[in-house]
């Protein structure tokens, strides 16, 4: 099978598995924001679980997966699949250790933590003291989950993608179940959810082991830290966590600015990076985590060409997927907020705040998409320095526009300016990986950018008109809304798949073949 067949079926079953533990993340938002609303009780607990969010997204997701990938594909592919295992074991061993030191050192660093990341909080009685209580008890949270990012590591390499990515829906679960039924034997209610992260980071570490095991990867301890191999990760780590990390930091930068602004924007902020990362969840980390495997193959064999054929294919991909739908959530992010969260503690106001800040990250969306394939390039060529010198620049760009935007934009301005920092450190990363590389078919990925703008200027106007039928301030009528709207997205589609047809765009014929080549099967 090629490498654009691989990716293409990777990255197809990621979208599925993590389109379904999307669908579950909407829910629990509806829940959490029907029964909590935007207040003090769930500013506090959206930056309590900011902390080792934070940390999942940095170490877990960004560095571990960027750093371990490329070189557990180069050890299996040069050394063979017994020294493979023997290095997934020495990981396994160190990263248990270091996970267990950070996570005690978190939960006794709680108020220090929280007093630096979120220091208008203490001008609120209660708020701090809240948003400590609630750290403490889901900082475990960043061991189970790193755990789990090296099990991904281990299974995408392996060209198994399913379980790592459906693994999110029994979190999206346990959080709804603790909501649900748990609320009511705690004294401050928000508690629940808390516990409902804990218990869900524990079930996603548990579900991996059973297909490891049937892969012939039974992992057991190794103290072989001397391995030059572990030197390797070590190495590609340190400046990995910032480089494939910053759209993170920034969006952390945002939480602790947005401290400082009115009662209620952590959370405008929160619903509206949850509702951001839907399509991002499903289709960016989907073909990021389908491409990086395949690349580091490529670069352990010495296939320049086909590298560059893979991420030419990977970004086209993206801008592919990502153009329409940043049109898409931009016309339609008050419908949806209003549609799906309002109601309960969660009134319009509340819904035209979050969408607010939706608009200004739906901007960012193919610039954030593009970054998360084009940083593990460098990483898989062992060029550690270029993503983090860019990411260095890209942060402080959003720190510069975000304390001047957040005076008259508020919690918007902190949005806009995460999204100038993403477009940014895009440019500045195609810039030196053509500098690098060479030529890796700018013409076709500006030649599909083009047709995907163009195609989605008429699926914008029908989106648009079909939604301006609705009064979306009004409660209730939930059914009408939601036929209006589906019915709006999805003559939007149609228009955009007509459209990018007509046009002759290369991707929609590559999908086009492969769901004809299905049928005939």
């Amino acid at each position: 099978m090629s490498e654009k067949k691989h990716i293409a079926r990777a990255a197809g079953i990621l979208g599925s598995a993590t389109m379904l533990s999307r669908i579950m993340g909407m829910i629990r938002d509806m829940v959490v924001s029907r029964l909590f609303g935007a207040g003090m009780a769930t500013d506090a607990f959206f930056a309590a679980f900011q902390i080792p969010n934070m940390l999942r997204r940095f170490f877990a997701e960004g560095a571990l997966t960027s750093a371990f990938v490329p070189t557990f594909s180069a050890t299996f592919v040069r050394q063979g699949e017994d020294k493979a295992r023997e290095l997934a074991n020495i990981c396994f061993t160190l990263l248990t250790i270091v996970m267990a030191v950070i996570t005690i050192a978190g939960i006794l660093l709680s108020p220090i933590l929280v007093s630096l990341m979120f220091p208008g909080f203490r001008a609120e009685p209660g708020k701090f003291e809240l948003t400590v209580l609630l750290n403490r008890l889901m900082f475990p949270y960043i061991f189970f989950i790193s755990i789990v990012a090296l099990f991904m590591g281990i299974l995408n390499t392996l060209r198994h993608f399913f379980a790592p990515a459906i693994s999110t829906v029994f979190l999206n679960l346990s959080i709804i179940i603790s909501a649900l039924c748990l609320r009511g034997f705690f004294e401050v209610p928000v508690t629940a959810l808390a516990i409902g992260v804990l218990v869900g980071g524990s079930i996603q570490l548990v579900i991996q082991l059973p297909v490891l095991w049937s892969k012939g990867y039974k992992l057991t301890p190794n103290f072989n830290f001397s391995s030059p191999e572990i030197r390797s990760i070590a190495l590609l780590m340190l400046p990995s966590t910032f480089g494939v990390g910053v759209y993170y930091l920034n969006i952390t930068v945002s939480a602790i600015l947005a401290s400082m602004l009115p009662q209620g924007s952590v959370s405008y902020l929160y619903y509206a990076q949850r509702l951001f990362e839907f399509p991002q969840g499903i289709f960016t980390v989907s073909v990021a985590q389908a491409v990086l495997p395949s690349m580091s193959r490529q670069v352990a064999d010495d296939d320049i060409s086909g590298m560059k054929e893979t991420l030419s294919f990977g970004v086209r991909l993206m801008l592919f997927i990502t153009i329409p739908a940043m049109a898409g959530l931009m016309i339609c992010s008050t419908p949806i907020f209003t549609l799906i969260f309002m109601g309960g503690a969660f009134d319009y106001d509340t819904a035209v705040n979050s969408a607010k800040a939706l608009m200004y990250y739906s901007l960012g969306l193919s610039f954030v998409a593009l970054t998360r394939v084009l940083a593990p390039v460098f990483y898989a060529l062992k060029d550690t320095r270029t993503p983090v010198y860019t990411a260095f620049l890209a942060f402080v760009v959003n720190l510069c526009f975000s304390l001047a935007l957040m005076d008259s934009l508020k919690h918007g301005g902190l949005a806009l300016a995460t999204t100038i920092s993403a477009f940014f450190n895009m440019i500045l990363l195609f810039w030196f990986l053509r500098r690098k590389i060479g030529a890796f078919g700018g013409f076709r990925i500006m030649t599909t950018a083009s047709k995907s703008f163009a195609a989605s200027l008429p699926m914008s106007v029908v989106v648009w008109y079909g939604c301006s039928f609705v009064e979306w301030s009004r409660p209730g009528e939930k059914i009408f809304k939601a036929s209006v709207l589906g019915g709006s997205i999805l003559s939007g589609l149609i228009v955009y798949f007509m459209a990018v047809k007509l046009v002759r765009s290369e991707e929609i014929m590559d999908a086009i073949a492969l769901i004809r080549r299905k049928l005939r099967k």
